[in-house]
């Protein structure tokens, strides 16, 4: 994924209205690279989420670094595969260390994105993260 985290909070000071803040989170799944059908299975599949999401990973070991997770991702919900981009923007790419390090929360509080989500994609959305982060710690063990 080439939108940066920093570019995908930009583009949300520029929208105020959630209607276009919602078709940006749109916009942003659209540009995410399609998984594999050998990608979308079970031990792929992030459970807490009312739609069907997957996060495929792959781990490098950097001797510098420690592992560094990359992640590919997809949700069979609009909505939903906005919020894997946006949550694949701040982590795929990332030392394991500094996935455990990463406050995401302040990132969605200063968009607004939990207060604007259902309960369900609220629920998701930290299903999403909590799974990276358990990645990140076995990568680190």
């Amino acid at each position: 994924m080439t939108t940066a985290i920093a570019e995908i909070l930009e583009g949300f000071e520029f929208l105020e209205d959630w209607e276009d803040r919602y078709r940006y989170v749109i916009e942003l799944g659209r540009e995410l690279e399609p998984l594999n059908d050998d990608e979308r299975i079970e031990e792929n599949r992030v459970h807490g989420c009312v739609s069907q999401v997957w996060l495929s990973k792959v781990i490098q070991n950097n001797t510098e670094k420690g592992p560094i997770l990359f992640y590919k991702g997809d949700s069979d919900a609009h909505i939903v595969r906005g919020l894997v981009a946006i949550v694949l923007a701040q982590y795929s790419g990332v030392p394991a260390k500094e996935i455990l390090e990463t406050d995401i929360e302040s990132i969605f509080s200063k968009i607004g994105l939990k207060e604007h989500l259902t309960p369900q994609r609220s629920n998701g959305l930290s299903s999403m993260v909590q799974r990276i982060k358990n990645d990140a710690s076995a990568a680190l063990s």
